[in-house]
């Protein structure tokens, strides 16, 4: 069965590619590599159905480091969420994790990496087939 990644990931990915045509990609992903198979991540493809439940997005949306919009992005992520965004699992980003076990509040990430070159958006089963238009303000949203 060959990877694909969940819709609401090829959405998110192209509204950040429509919002920033020219940034840069060095630290963009999805489909995980021998690292992330040798344990539990929603970079790895789902046994069943070969869905991949998450992106990377290099933090250099604007294609020369500065202004650093992404923990703006992030946090917009993070709050269309917590608004009941039920696609969206977990937001990691520098240094920082949020999720719905805490209210989506940032709280300190222990993981190896602290995902300060990118932003790391996993997603529900919702997901899945769910390819809405993310109310994003920095992404097109209102």
């Amino acid at each position: 069965m060959k990877p694909v990644l969940c819709k609401a990931g090829q959405q998110l990915r192209e509204q950040f590619d429509d919002s920033f045509p020219s940034r840069l990609r060095d630290s963009d992903g999805w489909l995980g590599d021998s690292r992330h198979a040798s344990r539990p991540s929603d970079h790895n493809p789902d046994a069943k159905s070969g869905i991949v439940r998450a992106i990377d997005v290099d933090r250099d949306v604007s294609g020369k480091a500065k202004p650093d919009l992404m923990p703006d992005i992030a946090d917009q992520i993070r709050l269309a969420a917590k608004a009941g965004d039920k696609r969206i699992a977990y937001v990691i980003f520098n240094g920082r994790i949020a999720s719905p076990r805490m209210g989506w509040r940032w709280r300190k990430y222990s993981g190896s990496n602290p995902h300060n070159h990118h932003c790391h958006i996993s997603f529900t089963p919702k997901g899945d087939t769910d390819s809405t238009f993310f109310n994003i303000p920095l992404l097109g949203g209102k």
